[in-house]
């Protein structure tokens, strides 16, 4: 037996059958047929779908960049919130810009909202436009306890 053939017998793979992948979706999303999870948890990491700064009534909230951000946040919060998760299981986020100029005004919220010194692993970049008219959305990846 050649050294890859041993390789592969002692290297474990696993395949997912839709009994572990959990998927968890509000009725906000079902109303709104939007074709996307709020969420979906496999071998304990949490998928957080990219949000933006909508409020309840459905509407973007107005502010500019900073009020989006913070809502952005809160939005990602709620979601987690009802896995029993807070936004320190989170460990890495994708922030989506609109325009790149509102890079250091973004991250100041950001940065505000996780405080501390153990903050996720980001990165950020800008596009040519995002969902809902957003000047900033945001995805996730979070660990269950």
């Amino acid at each position: 037996m050649n050294f890859f053939k041993i390789i592969a017998l002692l290297t474990p793979f696993y395949i997912f059958s839709q009994d572990d992948i959990k998927y968890i979706n509000s009725q906000d999303n079902i109303d709104n047929g939007y074709p996307f999870s709020d969420a979906v948890i496999v071998n304990d990491i949490v998928y957080l779908s990219g949000k933006v700064g909508r409020l309840p009534n459905g509407k973007l909230i107005k502010g500019g960049i900073e009020a989006e951000t913070l809502q952005t946040l809160k939005n990602i919060e709620t979601v987690l919130q009802k896995i029993n998760l807070t936004k320190d299981n989170i460990f890495k986020c994708t922030c989506m810009l609109l325009d790149i100029k509102d890079w250091a005004k973004m991250s100041k919220v950001y940065k505000s909202f996780f405080g501390g010194e153990n903050l996720p692993a980001r990165s950020a970049f800008a596009g040519s436009g995002l969902a809902l008219n957003a000047r900033v959305e945001i995805e996730c990846l979070a660990k269950v306890n």
